[in-house]
């Protein structure tokens, strides 16, 4: 059977951002763009009027007007024969906001700080809804399998954001080319210790596996130069080879990958 066709709003502040959903919904044939506002009282009124199947909602609307959290505050009071399926997206890296969006009746939580957050990836994000029938079909099955998927990329998303910050605190920034090879390194190995990091990394970013390491290694010996002592200790707890003076790469990605498993 072939999945429901969504349509969906889109309240975002940003305008290349709004152009960028315009031009790539058109690539999706199970996606229709009702249309695009900066305001979250004009989210709302096309809301009523439309009756979206999904809306895409960043919660802050810093050069529109309004904000997500007040649009969501007003879906709840809306007495809709069917709720939309709301996708939050923001800058805003609080687990605590987060909960008050879900609470509020936000169904997921992307953070656009992950490295590989884009506007296609919010919109792929939909489409796996639709096609397990989140927002078509109605049957138990259905739902469990709505559920078992949301779970799923919840806790990926909550994986993200907390790898992210811990590299953050240790001055691994988002310029150094090997951060973004330890986020993934880190993130595979929550999932299973494997012997291939540097292999399947290379694999993903077309590169070659002495690269990789090259720039994994390079990010970490710039947070052990530039960060001050104090800092690394508190972040950094697991014992280092004076003779070294750094982590290897096994040494740090095994560190943060148990230290974020035992805290998500």
């Amino acid at each position: 059977m072939m999945p429901k066709r969504i349509d969906f709003i889109v309240v975002e502040d940003e305008e290349t951002i709004r152009r960028e959903y315009e031009t790539l919904s058109k690539e999706f044939e199970d996606l229709f763009l009702i249309g695009t506002t900066n305001n979250s009282d004009t989210g709302i009124e096309m809301v009523k009027e439309y009756h979206p199947a999904a809306v895409v909602l960043d919660l802050e609307l810093h050069k529109g007007y309004g904000n997500g959290i007040s649009f969501l505050k007003e879906l709840g009071e809306l007495n809709l024969t069917e709720k939309p399926y709301v996708l939050v997206v923001t800058n805003n890296i609080s687990q605590v906001t987060h909960n008050i969006a879900r609470n509020l009746g936000a169904d997921f939580v992307m953070t656009k700080n992950q490295h590989d957050y884009s506007v296609r990836m919010v919109l792929g994000t939909i489409i796996s809804f639709i096609d397990i029938g989140f927002a078509g079909e109605n049957t138990a099955a259905d739902h469990s399998a709505a559920a078992k998927l949301k779970a799923g990329l919840e806790y990926s998303q909550s994986l993200k954001s907390k790898i992210s910050v811990e590299l953050d605190l240790i001055g691994i920034g988002s310029k150094l080319k090997g951060r973004v090879y330890l986020q993934d390194a880190i993130e595979i190995t929550c999932e299973k210790r494997t012997s291939n990091l540097s292999a399947i990394i290379a694999k993903k970013y077309s590169k070659t596996d002495a690269s990789v390491e090259r720039a994994m290694q390079t990010a970490i010996n710039h947070a052990w130069r530039n960060t001050d002592i104090e800092t690394l200790e508190k972040y950094y707890t697991a014992y280092i080879s004076p003779k070294k003076g750094v982590p290897t790469i096994t040494e740090f990605i095994y560190y943060y990958a148990d230290k974020i498993k035992k805290n998500i």
